[in-house]
């Protein structure tokens, strides 16, 4: 099987794109905006419209797959690449990309997904991870419908893993609205909650902590409220976007005891809290993770940490998981380019004793969404987002739904043969 035909759609993504640099020092919202100006390179204006564009591959049988290139929510802060516009890439895309693409076999993904994720432009550089990631999820459509299975048994056949279609832990993010999308989760029965988008110190965290220990407070009351099944113990998940370390100076003993003081909070509910902490650079943001984990397990806290930022790329999630600068890493899939990255980085996670999470952005599509909870079936990272967008429902119906719809579909399989 070949490709025919190669079509590229300027599409629109699930959430906004938000400078981050501008964010964190605490500018006030007018209304869903924020005022002031932006401090990264490609944005006109603090948040904006998040886009994306499909690829859209058709076979020489006449099927057609879909690979939507697309990039996360904080695009160009924490050493990312910048923000991805379509009307800027598209041009390059059909003089230079679809002619690689034309004619191409697709039988194998791994070998097409390394060539395409290590394809250079004119002027040596790698190609921007949102076309890496798009054109690598259209590959394994193909690979998928070439060979007449699922992306899940292509990624199983080509990476040498066992066939064990177990459901993974969702993770659901409230999105600015905290109350009512915590409360939909609770009700929901999300095994994993609520990000809560811990992004103003001021606003969010408090000159002390005090806000957000009131946050994870009214969350655990709502929990015991709202569950039908008293069975229920949802694991607390928040990610505070380095704001621990603005409100604490970025003293890591005070960090801990602040930490200390939440886990206790919490109760009977586990606790993570992803970046609580932005060193600036990966070396530095590795260092001091990897402390504030060892000052945890001396204090005997079961509380984990999630590393996110400064942590984007296979070769710094390496990095992180062999230092143990982190309990769980956020593998966020848009991030690492082609998805053949983001199949290697949980399988190494697991390898080293650190928890995978696969994660994402709500600036992501419902193509993304099903195509990365396919490939997840087939590496079993311990938990996956809900994605795209802010609205809880959308995202994680989609995840939930494209997971069971392919579990259902390879235990019929395993049962027929």
């Amino acid at each position: 099987m070949r490709i025919k035909e190669v079509l590229f759609v300027k599409g629109v993504a699930g959430f906004f794109f938000d400078d981050q640099l501008a964010i964190r020092t605490g500018l006030p919202q007018n209304g869903f905006i924020y005022e002031g100006s932006p401090r990264i390179p490609g944005f006109d204006r603090i948040r904006i419209p998040s886009e994306c564009v499909s690829i859209l591959l058709i076979l020489d049988d006449g099927e057609m797959v879909a690979g939507d290139c697309c990039a996360v929510q904080y695009s160009g802060a924490g050493g990312r690449d910048p923000v991805f516009l379509a009307d800027h890439y598209i041009p390059w895309m059909e003089r230079s990309l679809k002619p690689e693409l034309i004619g191409r076999d697709c039988s194998s993904f791994k070998e097409n997904a390394l060539f395409f994720d290590a394809l250079r432009t004119q002027e040596g550089r790698l190609l921007h991870t949102a076309i890496r990631y798009g054109v690598t999820q259209a590959l394994l459509g193909a690979t998928a419908k070439s060979t007449r299975c699922t992306m899940t048994e292509v990624v199983v056949r080509e990476y040498g893993l066992p066939l064990d279609p177990k459901p993974i832990k969702i993770f659901a993010q409230t999105g600015d609205d905290r109350y009512t999308n915590a409360e939909k989760m609770i009700l929901k029965g999300v095994e994993v909650l609520p990000h809560g988008l811990i992004n103003n110190p001021h606003k969010r965290v408090g000159s002390g902590g005090e806000k957000f220990k009131e946050y994870l407070v009214w969350l655990k009351k709502r929990i015991f409220e709202l569950r039908t099944d008293v069975n229920y113990r949802p694991e607390l998940h928040f990610d505070v976007y380095g704001t621990f370390g603005i409100v604490f100076e970025n003293n890591l003993s005070r960090i801990t005891d602040y930490i200390a003081d939440l886990e206790e909070a919490a109760k009977p509910f586990p606790l993570r809290i992803e970046s609580p902490v932005d060193a600036g650079s990966r070396e530095g943001q590795a260092e001091a993770l990897q402390s504030i984990c060892q000052l945890l397990s001396q204090k005997g806290l079961s509380t984990e940490i999630v590393a996110d930022e400064w942590c984007n790329t296979f070769e710094d999630i390496e990095l992180f998981a062999r230092e143990k600068a982190g309990h769980m890493i956020q593998i966020k899939v848009p991030d690492l380019g082609g998805i053949n990255n983001t199949i290697q980085a949980v399988l190494s996670c697991k390898a080293k004793g650190v928890k995978a999470y696969q994660g994402g952005s709500c600036t992501e599509t419902d193509v993304t969404a099903q195509i990365s909870t396919q490939v997840a079936l087939a590496t079993q990272p311990y938990q996956i987002l809900a994605k795209p967008g802010m609205g809880v429902d959308e995202g994680y119906m989609i995840v939930k739904n494209e997971m069971a719809r392919t579990i259902a579909l390879l235990k019929s399989k395993t049962s027929t043969r």
